[in-house]
């Protein structure tokens, strides 16, 4: 039986991005349901994207990834540096206007003035 990173390497050969890569061996040390946990999304999605057969857009699961495992941050025009997961969940979060708290409503603005924000960010 084979494990998380000969699934991974098989499934992308040469193409193999390094966070996936990382993925699989967090998949290893841990479990797939403890990485999908961390990053918020399903046993299921971590298992598509190691065998490179996720539908959806590989570029928020590696963001949610990067943040949370690899702890790369991003520069929020509004709140400073921040984990770039927690980008990620602003952008969701403003695809949708809602005025439950200040601080949603502005950054709400200044997620739809971001360059790194796209209208179908956060769709997963």
């Amino acid at each position: 039986m084979s494990g998380p990173v000969d699934v991974a390497r098989a499934a992308w050969g040469d193409a193999l991005p390094d966070w996936v890569e990382r993925m699989a061996l967090q998949c290893a040390a841990t479990s797939q349901n403890k990485v999908a946990a961390r990053i918020g999304r399903s046993a299921a999605l971590v298992s598509q994207v190691l065998r490179n057969k996720y539908p959806g857009d590989l570029h928020a699961v590696e963001e949610l990834f990067r943040g949370h495992f690899m702890a790369e941050t991003v520069r929020c025009p509004e709140l400073g540096t921040l984990p770039l997961h927690e980008c990620h969940d602003w952008m969701a979060k403003a695809r949708h206007f809602q005025s439950t708290n200040t601080l949603r409503v502005r950054m709400y603005r200044a997620c739809k003035r971001c360059p790194r924000f796209t209208k179908g960010e956060g769709d997963e």
